[in-house]
């Protein structure tokens, strides 16, 4: 599916995808969810593949992990709660969703360059 194709399909739904702006703060918001085993943020490893607001200000993403047989999900979830529904003003949602994917498969493509020079730092070859 397309971007195009999942903006149509969330305005059929009700849905309203987050503007840029507020897809911005979100993704900003996430990177201090960090992924427990490596304590790289999940921004910049890759694992946000998609973020939607309804208009209820649920914010619905579509993450994945590393593996999918990873034990620590309650912990990036507690940790992406607390990011994006705490703070001055309330938060920026009153609420999280969290869809986990697994197609497309994370791979070490998806990290970011901030995400390959954090690893590096902790002695990764990336």
């Amino acid at each position: 599916m397309t971007e195009t194709q999942a903006d149509a399909a969330a305005t059929e739904t009700g849905e309203s995808t987050a503007t840029d702006q507020e897809t911005e703060a979100l993704l900003e918001a996430m990177k201090d969810v960090v992924d427990p085993e490596l304590g790289i943020n999940v921004v910049d490893l890759g694992l946000v593949y998609g973020v939607h607001v309804d208009d209820e200000r649920i914010a619905t993403l579509d993450m994945t992990l590393t593996s999918a047989a990873c034990p620590l999900t309650d912990v990036i979830e507690d940790q992406t709660r607390s990011a994006l529904t705490t703070g001055a003003g309330g938060g920026l949602v009153d609420d999280v969703r969290i869809n986990w994917v697994w197609i497309p498969p994370w791979g070490p493509d998806k990290i970011t360059d901030d995400g390959r020079d954090q690893l590096r730092a902790l002695g990764f070859n990336v």
